[in-house]
């Protein structure tokens, strides 16, 4: 069954009746007026609406734009080339100071390597060249040494 088709009873609805709540008046806060003396005396302009009403008022100046300002006495590309000459002498003195450093680095790590090699040749030739008590041979502690069949076992 369609709805139009339906029969259908008024509903009884509670209605509810909603009365607008009155605010209190506005009290105006009054600003200081201040006297402005104008430049000139602004033209008073009328206008004829359609119906036959004369509106008057003050004309509305449009606002001018900001004069362009004048523009600079270097160009844009010269101050461009010189910011990119300087980044690249900026770079090429990093790159410098680099290799410097490198170069720096490597020569002290030389020295360190030549300076082990010194003292440890150093050293081996003390123990080499000592006269310590050794003449050539093997020393051997016979009497903490223990011989079984031929061999030393200390």
């Amino acid at each position: 069954m369609y709805p139009e088709q339906a029969p259908h009873v008024p509903a009884q609805r509670a209605v509810e009746v909603h009365q607008p709540t009155p605010l209190p008046p506005a009290v105006p806060i009054a600003a200081p007026v201040v006297q402005v003396q104008p430049g000139t005396v602004p033209a008073v302009a009328s206008i004829v609406l359609p119906d036959g009403r004369v509106v008057t008022g003050y004309a509305i100046e449009p606002t001018r734009p900001e004069p362009v300002a004048a523009k600079p006495a270097v160009s844009r590309t010269a101050v461009n080339v010189a910011l990119g000459g300087a980044g690249f002498l900026g770079v090429c003195g990093g790159l410098v100071l680099l290799t410097s450093f490198i170069a720096a680095l490597t020569a002290f790590i030389t020295q360190l390597i030549i300076l082990a090699a010194v003292l440890f040749g150093g050293w081996i030739a003390v123990q080499l060249f000592s006269t310590r008590g050794h003449r050539g041979g093997t020393t051997v502690n016979i009497r903490k040494a223990v011989i079984k069949r031929n061999h030393f076992h200390g």
